[in-house]
């Protein structure tokens, strides 16, 4: 976001393309409610399969009953960080807001699916550590490290401009 020098009087001007860069896409508000709707979903899926066919396992201890409850815990974290993504987005459609809360509201979003996509990226380690498939949890939770990195990386990067 570039603001021209104050003018003589003082005041601060900024150029119709510069303003343009300053309100909120709300086409791309509107397709990332239906993004975090259907990744909402698909999670609730997940949740329900692990439910199905891993509690009768938890139940009768074949699997480790800790690594079960943050696995699905971690899905939980993941079905709400889209959930609340998706209401920061949606409001952006449906509220009389200024361009500023607009803009927050936005970020507000932003953060939360990443936070979705954190946690959802950590799943298949977890969930393949609680059936006891340590080898391939191994690649899938360098993988989730690896993406976390590129992440932290892309926001160090995003923030030195």
């Amino acid at each position: 976001m570039l603001i021209h020098p104050p003018a003589p009087s003082g005041a601060t001007t900024v150029s119709g393309s510069e303003a343009d860069a300053l309100t909120v896409d709300r086409e791309l508000a509107t397709a990332n409610v239906d993004r975090a709707a259907v990744l909402t979903g698909s999670g609730m899926a997940i949740f329900t399969f692990l439910l199905f066919f891993l509690y009768p396992r938890f139940s009768s201890g074949e699997i480790n009953p800790i690594l079960f409850q943050v696995t699905l815990t971690v899905i939980v974290l993941t079905i709400f960080s889209f959930s609340f993504s998706g209401l920061y987005y949606y409001q952006i459609r449906v509220l009389k807001m200024t361009s500023a809360q607009e803009r927050a509201s936005m970020r507000n979003g932003n953060l939360l699916w990443v936070l979705g996509t954190l946690f959802a990226g950590s799943e298949p380690a977890l969930i393949l550590f609680t059936v006891g498939l340590a080898a391939v949890a191994l690649v899938a939770l360098s993988l989730w490290l690896l993406y976390i990195y590129i992440i932290a990386s892309q926001f160090r990067a995003a923030s030195s401009h």
